[in-house]
């Protein structure tokens, strides 16, 4: 089973970029899709991306398409989601999650959640 763990966010102006970075434990990093998802002050957490265990698919809310790119380092078990154009409404908490199967087929079922950390998007 893979833990997703340490995640390092921070602040940022309209319009600029930020990476996420997520550090995940365990053994068959690399069989396991991995996803980002965030939530709003007052909101439900929502899907951002997935990528699957072989980095041949990923996937996008409609809200992030363009500008958000999820990708993974299996040498380094870590999984990361690059944000450019960033908007305020992109301020949120962002968590990693980790596949619950290994070797599957979207639609992941994620059940292993790492820290969130805070993104700030000032206008």
């Amino acid at each position: 089973e893979v833990q997703a763990a340490g995640v390092w966010g921070g602040l940022v102006q309209a319009g600029g970029s930020l990476r996420l970075s997520c550090a995940a434990s365990g053994r068959f990093f690399s069989s396991y899709a991995m996803g980002w998802f965030r939530q709003a002050p007052g909101k439900e957490r929502e899907f951002v991306a997935a990528i699957s265990w072989s980095s041949e698919s990923t996937y996008y809310a409609d809200s992030v398409k363009g500008r958000f790119t999820i990708s993974r380092d299996n040498a380094k078990n870590t999984v990361y989601l690059q944000m450019n154009s960033l908007k305020p409404e992109d301020t949120a908490v962002y968590y990693c999650a980790a596949d619950t199967f290994r070797y599957s087929d979207y639609p992941y079922r994620f059940g292993s959640w790492g820290q969130g950390t805070q993104v700030t998007v000032s206008s």
